[in-house]
This record gives C-alpha cells, sequence and structure tokens, in this order.
C-alpha cells in the first residue's frame, strides 16, 4: 500500500488549486461587488440579489449553475469554472455589504465640499470615495478571504482538484482518513494565517488615522 509521504507533494499541490479558487473568486466578487454598492449608495435598489446570494448555500448553487443553469443555454464550463463563477457571484453579495458599510462611513463633509468646489460625481467617488473606502474596508475584505478559503473545499462536490478533493483521494489510496484529513486541515489554516496576516500587513500601511483604529 502506497505510503502517505508519496502523497504530500500531490496534497500540496492542491493548495494552488485552492489559491486560485479563492484569487479568481475573490476577483469576480470585487468587480461586481464593489459596482453594486456604488449603486445601493446612490439609492438603487439590489437587495434581490444579496438576498438570494447569501441565502442560497454554496453546494446548491454549484449544483445550480453546473447542471441547471448553464446547460439549459448550452453553455459548457468545467468544474473549475463554474466554482470560480459560484464563488464570485456569492462573494460578490458579501463585498457589496462591506463596500457599503465602509462608503458610509467616509465623512459626509467631505462629499459635500467635494460638490461645492465643482467635482462631478464621477470625480467625487474616484477622489473622495473609493480611496478611503477601499481601505477602510480592507479588515472585513480580510476575513471574506478566510471565508472563501473555507468555502473553496466545497467545490470538491464538482471534482475540482483542491485541497479536500485530493484529501479524499489519498485517504482511499492509503486506507488512512486520520492523516490526510488533518493535514488538509493544516494547509487550510496555514493559508488562512498567511493569507490574513498579508492583508493586516497592507492595512497597517495604508489605515487612515483615526478609522477603525487608525
Amino acid at each position: 500500500m502506497p505510503s502517505l509521504l508519496e502523497y504530500i507533494p500531490f496534497l500540496i499541490e492542491g493548495s494552488l488549486w485552492t489559491l486560485s479558487l479563492v484569487a479568481l473568486g475573490l476577483s469576480l466578487g470585487f468587480s461586481l461587488g464593489l459596482p453594486i454598492a456604488l449603486m445601493k449608495f446612490y439609492g438603487v435598489k439590489l437587495d434581490a440579489y444579496i438576498w438570494f446570494m447569501r441565502g442560497t448555500p454554496l453546494v446548491v448553487l454549484l449544483s445550480l449553475l453546473y447542471w441547471g443553469v448553464f446547460p439549459s443555454f448550452g453553455v459548457e464550463l468545467g468544474p473549475f469554472e463554474t466554482s470560480v463563477i459560484a464563488l464570485g457571484l456569492r462573494s460578490s453579495a458579501y463585498q457589496s455589504q462591506i463596500f457599503l458599510s465602509a462608503l458610509n462611513s467616509v465623512d459626509s463633509g467631505q462629499i459635500i465640499a467635494a460638490r461645492s468646489i465643482g467635482m462631478r460625481e464621477s470625480q467625487v467617488v474616484t477622489y473622495v470615495l473609493l480611496p478611503q473606502a477601499l481601505r477602510i474596508s480592507l479588515p472585513s475584505w480580510s476575513n471574506e478571504y478566510a471565508i472563501m478559503l473555507k468555502d473553496s473545499s466545497i467545490c470538491f462536490a464538482l471534482g475540482v482538484m483542491e485541497i479536500l478533493t485530493r484529501a479524499r483521494y489519498i485517504s482511499v489510496a492509503t486506507d488512512s482518513a486520520l492523516l490526510p484529513y488533518l493535514l488538509a486541515g493544516v494547509l487550510f489554516f496555514s493559508l488562512t494565517h498567511a493569507g490574513t496576516g498579508a492583508l493586516e500587513i497592507v492595512y497597517r500601511r495604508v489605515k487612515i488615522k483615526g478609522t477603525l483604529g487608525g
């Protein structure tokens, strides 16, 4: 029977798939979540989308997209691509709330002052709102990274070769479940700690004095 040591590189390789899921999912969530937050900030109602994405379990969303929505429209996407889209859509709902809270925390006096000196609304957003809101949102965005990292394990339901899927293969090949899943847990913990730690360093460098511990 193969030794567990032989499969450690195979398991570690899964962390690259996991990080790819997280990086692409967060990027998609950001590209959708920030515009949604801005629209809500200016009074556009998008509550139904946010409620649906936040209220639908990820495994249901994965199944809905992979076996339902995409085939119905004749779109052929693999498990990895579908997982990125599902993670990104779900994250966009959470990120929109993160960014909306940050936008609302920007001093309204600055917005009024910017408008009073003749700034167009697009300039107010670009030069007043976003530079502050993005920095304010970093601690909460760090939490979203940690949540998505853990959520990425659910993508094993589609067979994506991330950490949990590989741990399952190893447990079958070695006829031992304890150590493969324990190592998978250690990998997830390490990636979470490293990622949130890096974002904390970034936040300390860019945080606004007097805001959220600044």
